[in-house]
């Protein structure tokens, strides 16, 4: 395991012979890698291995993000190896540090496509960081090397042109805003804020939200942007204040979590007191430790928080995949990647994110079993798309082909109570206009 920083510098260019075309979208690839000379190299599987490749934010103030979704998929993978394998083969890793930054994004994609020599890649995390990974899987498209299961519900991996690369678990941001929206509307919330990430997540949040609205007729009445990489101890009050003048009834954040528990930190103690619901990549814990830890009053942040989810609770045991995760966890207590978390972090038993990374290694090793005794790169797609109806253990299933690629559709709704997410059930109880 290692990590690498920094911006795609032209050193980097020459290193990987991509000197000479940093142009959109970002670089011209030789005429031979282009037209797929490096597939006769290795192909990152070997009789006793799948190497699979990961970029994630381990660094920064999103690393829990990263951390927690590698811990879910490492809890499956390590039971999958100590079973055996796959087919013999067991599953084997190799991960880079991103930190929530395109440019280390593009790097480490490239060390892994160039250098690594994955079988596939695995675990993004972040719309900004894997739609400047698109187009580089879309110029070398003849390595066939694809991406699985990002943790992002943006577009871009799921329309053209660059939908043929990318492989979808978890359901779409829009969707998830649809969601909200909808709900919202329906007990008389109708005047609704954004408050989002300035770059291509938050813009992707403001947009499923803004097409929610105005298929009731509706528009959005305030809006105010942050950076991304803003920490926790930093302020949001010119945001808020910019919201508040709009009168909103609702407040819909697309953010990661330190600057989303910033925001409504700030929101309570200015006294803008109505719902403020967050995405599913938020990070629910994250966001809920930053709100109640070391306060004796952290009732009044929380009390008016709901989160759209795309994962069902991981404290339902009922459910089949979730007992199977809690016991995997529970079992193994799988550690951050080692030598790439270099700040304080603890992780938590359960989280909706890590469960989302186990139900992705899930799915992944159950594509990898259908890839038969002699796997390759070019047989992926012929793999998933044999996917139908699959059960997952969720009580949703499953279904990959050519036209459909994201396989879960449901979003699910929580709200704080007793210090913990639970499902919400009653919106109109909730949240009375």
């Amino acid at each position: 395991m290692s990590q690498m920083h920094g911006r795609v510098s032209k050193r980097d260019l020459i290193r990987y012979g991509l000197a000479g075309g940093l142009a959109m979208p970002w670089f011209a690839a030789p005429r031979a890698l282009a037209q797929g000379q490096g597939s006769s190299l290795p192909s990152g599987v070997t009789d006793a291995a799948f190497q699979l490749g990961m970029s994630a934010a381990f660094s920064g103030p999103s690393r829990g993000l990263g951390i927690e979704l590698y811990r879910g998929a490492s809890a499956y993978f390590t039971a999958v190896n100590n079973g055996g394998g796959v087919g013999g083969r067991r599953i084997s890793l190799t991960i880079y540090d991103d930190g929530y930054q395109p440019d280390p994004a593009v790097k480490n994609t490239l060390k892994l496509m160039l250098e690594d020599r994955v079988f596939l890649l695995f675990g993004y995390v972040g719309t900004p960081t894997v739609t400047r990974v698109l187009p580089v899987l879309k110029k070398f498209q003849d390595q066939n090397t694809y991406l699985f299961f990002p943790f992002t519900g943006a577009q871009p991996q799921r329309q053209p042109p660059y939908g043929d690369f990318a492989f979808n678990l978890r359901a779409s941001y829009a969707q998830e805003t649809k969601g909200l929206v909808d709900n919202f509307l329906r007990v008389g919330r109708r005047r609704i804020a954004v408050f989002y990430q300035a770059d291509a997540y938050g813009r992707s949040g403001w947009a499923g939200v803004r097409k929610a609205l105005d298929q009731h007729g509706e528009r959005i009445i305030g809006e105010a942007t942050y950076r991304r990489g803003q920490k926790f101890t930093g302020t949001l009050r010119a945001q808020v204040e910019m919201l508040k003048t709009s009168k909103p009834d609702a407040v819909i954040c697309v953010g990661a979590y330190a600057a989303c528990a910033a925001f409504v930190r700030d929101a309570v103690n200015l006294g803008l007191q109505v719902p403020i619901a967050n995405l599913s990549f938020v990070g629910s814990e994250n966001l809920l430790k930053l709100l109640t830890e070391e306060r004796e009053d952290s009732r009044q942040y929380t009390d008016l928080l709901v989160n759209s989810q795309v994962v069902p609770s991981y404290e339902d045991v009922s459910i089949p995949a979730v007992k199977e995760y809690r016991e995997l966890m529970q079992r193994y207590d799988p550690e951050p990647p080692a030598g790439l978390v270099r700040e304080s972090y603890t992780p938590f038993p359960y989280s909706f994110v890590s469960l989302e990374g186990f139900l992705n290694a899930k799915l992944l090793v159950e594509i990898l079993h259908r890839l038969g005794d002699q796997p390759s790169r070019q047989r992926l797609e012929s793999a998933i798309f044999s996917v139908r109806d699959f059960d997952l253990g969720i009580g949703e299933q499953v279904s990959f082909s050519p036209e459909r690629r994201q396989g879960l559709q449901r979003v699910y709704y929580t709200v704080v109570n007793e210090g913990r997410f639970v499902t919400l059930d009653d919106w109109e109880a909730k949240f009375p206009a």
